[in-house]
């Protein structure tokens, strides 16, 4: 007898029901400093066969214990902890500063050469002799 599939065989739910045990996203684990340190103090003294075992009880890959030997050799695992992220660079501030008030002179600078090139071209055209500006090595 062949087996035939009718309306009643035919689940009434096209969608699978999602396990609610098992979370939508996995959360990265974080491990600590003294956490990191003791699994190595362990697996640096457990017997031949031992590190396996280990790694089973903690739920660690291998590459976790290699990226561990990684950083302790590295001298990351000092228990020092620093923020992560760019650091800030103390003089940003001041040089901000700077650079806008370079530009604010830029910019009077500018005005004062109008102003200039307008005073000599009325002094032309009103026929006014002007003085030859002093250097720097005459005065």
């Amino acid at each position: 007898m062949a087996a035939t599939m009718t309306a009643a065989t035919v689940p009434v739910h096209a969608s699978p029901v999602p396990n609610p045990e098992v979370p939508e996203r996995p959360k990265r684990r974080r491990f600590t400093v003294e956490y990191k340190l003791r699994i190595l103090a362990e697996t640096d003294a457990a017997p031949a066969g031992g590190i396996a075992a280990i790694l089973r009880r903690e739920g660690l890959y291998s590459s976790h214990l290699d990226a561990f030997r990684k950083q302790r050799d590295a001298g990351r695992l000092t228990g020092a902890t620093r923020k992560r992220g760019p650091t800030a660079n103390p003089l940003s501030g001041e040089v901000a500063k700077l650079r806008r008030e370079n530009e604010r002179l830029r910019r009077d600078l500018d005005n004062a050469k109008l102003v200039i090139d307008v005073q000599k071209k009325v002094s032309k055209l009103l026929g006014i002799e002007l003085q030859a500006p002093e250097t720097d090595e005459e005065s």
